[in-house]
């Protein structure tokens, strides 16, 4: 198979548009092709008169290869992707706490090579858990063990479903191969910024649990970590609380796979004196416009194509603080939703259905923040910073879980608001026009200020006065780091122990940390 990079292609494309710009490239005839397919698909956008797809190919032909490679130096020698699957020597059966991305696809390939794994996750199934969360947002009871936070599927289960990574990591393609296998849409293996949808996520989400269990893996919901065992050789046991009563799981290995949130585990672990660091991470808001005029900022007169879809957007600024400004977790066509998960504090996150065709499209606003603005000796510090910023949105918003809201125009001016413009906001329960200044640190609250114009700026309509932030954003990531051996990713304290994903502080995002619960799988697997 062979490989051409940088291919532009109109965007009303089909495949005889493909097999022609192959055969173009390739200096052969049409007949010489057997097949092509997308490896990889971008939207060049700036230009905005000329708008077209940039895209890799993969090309399978009817003559020989190599022949055609030695005259084309633009093409390359391709073979398909293949995850080489670990053997399970036998051994206890491995226990993976918390059943997001990390512990979802550690569970995946444990049970795919016969190690019959235990999932235990605080939250409810998927379908339990989709009542409890719309049931939140209509009428402002939360359930502190089933939300957006917890739960199966992880916090990403409500939100884009969004795989954008930085990773590099071969691994990766096992991820978008999975999703796939299992119900995702197979555009996500070549688009640049694949999504797979909340709504479509979550029945993918559903059919690898189904194919754990089919494999003899044990995935007990409502069921939570309360601590483990150890002896001279290390980790003995999980101990568990599940139906009001405590269990133990006999097992010599347990991957913390706990997610961002799991703040009582953190405490419990401290508590243990497990070693843990705080880290930095980013807070801020909401920012949110009407969809179609950041479609129109993007693309021009070809907004609205039915190839192009709502349009995606990414920048960051240096303040003049020194701070890191920058939009995070972009949902073009989405919504603002309230990602609370304690009583009586307030967060949010955005989340898009696979359509992605809501009136509004929406990202985080956020602000770098680290360890010497949290202050205290506590490895929790930062942890407990988040909380104080969600207990004044909780209480700014009217102690109702309404979350405070500001048009852009006022928060610039450093006035109240009063009322909203064109833009509605569209989180639930509710909303309180407010000062957003009174609940975030000023050098936090001016390094927005700053960062919303000088992107305004590069994005039209981004400093759009009626634009609407929703606070408090405090979840882009964990506030901690379990520390652990970059070799065995075992705990450096105790054996058998691997911190894992982004809750533990080693990923940032679904795809890496799935890849990161497929390597913490790959050592225990190997270690037999």
């Amino acid at each position: 198979m062979i490989r051409i990079s940088n291919i532009k292609i109109p965007l009303d494309y089909d495949d005889s548009a493909l097999e022609k710009a192959a055969a173009k490239e390739l200096k052969i005839g049409r007949k010489a092709i057997k097949s092509v397919s997308l490896f990889r698909r971008s939207v060049d956008a700036r230009k905005k008169e000329q708008l077209h797809f940039t895209c890799s190919i993969d090309v399978k032909l009817l003559v020989n290869e190599d022949k055609i490679l030695k005259r084309n130096k633009s093409a390359v020698k391709a073979t398909p992707y293949r995850y080489e699957l670990p053997e399970w020597k036998g051994g206890a059966a491995p226990v993976i706490v918390g059943f997001g991305p990390a512990g979802m696809f550690a569970a995946l390939v444990l049970a795919q090579s016969g190690a019959n794994p235990i999932v235990v996750e605080r939250g409810r199934d998927v379908d339990s858990r989709t009542a409890d969360v719309n049931r939140f947002w209509l009428s402002g009871k939360l359930d502190e063990s089933s939300n957006v936070q917890f739960g199966e599927g992880g916090a990403g289960t409500f939100s884009d479903g969004k795989l954008n990574t930085g990773t590099k990591d071969a691994r990766q393609r096992k991820v978008l191969e999975e999703f796939v296998a299992h119900g995702a849409p197979e555009e996500i293996l070549f688009n640049a910024k694949p999504h797979i949808g909340t709504d479509r996520l979550r029945l993918t989400v559903k059919n690898i649990r189904k194919e754990i269990i089919s494999l003899g893996g044990k995935v007990l919901f409502e069921t939570k970590l309360t601590g483990f065992e150890t002896d001279e050789n290390g980790i003995k046991a999980a101990v568990i609380e599940r139906n009001g009563a405590a269990q133990k799981i006999e097992t010599d290995s347990i991957i913390l796979a706990i997610g961002h949130s799991a703040r009582d585990t953190f405490e419990m672990l401290c508590d243990k004196k497990l070693p843990v660091e705080p880290k930095p991470f980013s807070v801020g808001a909401r920012i949110e416009h009407l969809r179609e005029s950041i479609d129109r900022s993007q693309y021009g007169r070809f907004a609205g194509h039915k190839n192009l879809g709502a349009a995606y957007y990414k920048m960051n600024v240096t303040t003049q603080n020194g701070r890191g400004a920058y939009t995070f977790c972009m949902c073009p066509g989405g919504k603002v939703v309230n990602a609370s998960s304690e009583s009586g504090r307030l967060c949010t996150n955005g989340m898009s259905e696979f359509a992605r065709d809501e009136t509004n499209s929406n990202a985080a606003l956020l602000v770098s923040v680290g360890p010497r603005d949290f202050g205290g000796d506590s490895p929790l510090s930062g942890m407990y910073f988040q909380r104080e910023l969600e207990e004044k949105a909780f209480r700014l918003g009217g102690e109702s879980y309404a979350a405070p809201v500001q048009r852009v125009e006022d928060f610039l001016s450093g006035r109240p608001s009063k009322g909203l413009g064109e833009v509605s906001p569209s989180i639930m329960p509710g909303w309180t026009p407010c000062d957003l200044h009174t609940i975030l640190p000023e050098y936090v609250g001016e390094s927005m200020k700053q960062a919303i114009r000088d992107m305004g700026r590069r994005l039209s309509g981004f400093d759009h006065p009626d634009a609407v932030l929703t606070a408090v954003e405090t979840r882009s990531s964990s506030p901690i780091r379990i520390l652990r051996n970059p070799e065995t990713l075992q705990s450096v304290a105790v054996k058998g122990l691997y911190p894992c994903g982004e809750g533990a502080g080693y990923a940032g995002g679904i795809i890496s940390a799935a890849v990161d619960g497929i390597k913490c799988a790959e050592k225990i697997i190997n270690k037999k």
